[in-house]
């Protein structure tokens, strides 16, 4: 079905769905203080899926799909690589760099209508973020601790 002229509800479910997930992960970086956040992150999983969505109906051409699949993954690592901050010796904005580019390939799989991999990988990235964001948090020591332990 070629998406551009697709059906309406269709449409509007992949991209709300992306969307909503792009949110969702945006919550978590919004209520952690991190440099993306609700509206950042949204937008990556709705640029990704609308991407995907434009040309994954043109005539079944699965290469122009995937180039443009690629160029989109591969994109976002430059958006990624923007909330990445050395700050001496330590390096913060790794996790909010890998929500966003794991946003963007959950946006693709909203378009493409893949919903396994959409309902799977939503809730191991949330389940990441929030149950193991905890679990470090619990684990590691201050810094100032680290600086006396030489």
């Amino acid at each position: 079905m070629n998406m551009v002229s697709g059906d309406w509800a269709e449409v509007a479910l992949k991209l709300g769905v992306a969307v909503v997930l792009g949110a969702a992960i945006g919550l978590d970086r919004e209520l952690r203080h991190k440099s993306a956040g609700v509206r950042t992150i949204g937008l990556v999983t709705l640029g990704a899926a609308l991407a995907v969505m434009t040309v994954s109906g043109t005539a079944g051409d699965l290469a122009a799909a995937s180039r443009v699949l690629q160029g989109t993954l591969a994109g976002i690592g430059f958006l990624g690589a923007g909330v990445i901050m050395h700050h001496g010796r330590s390096i913060e904005g790794l996790t909010t760099a890998a929500s966003i580019w794991t946003a963007a390939a959950l946006g693709a799989a909203c378009g493409l209508g893949a919903w396994q991999p959409v309902i799977i990988g939503s809730a191991l990235v949330l389940l990441l973020l929030v149950v193991a964001g905890r679990i470090e948090k619990s684990i590691s020591r201050p810094a100032d601790e680290d600086s006396n332990v030489r």
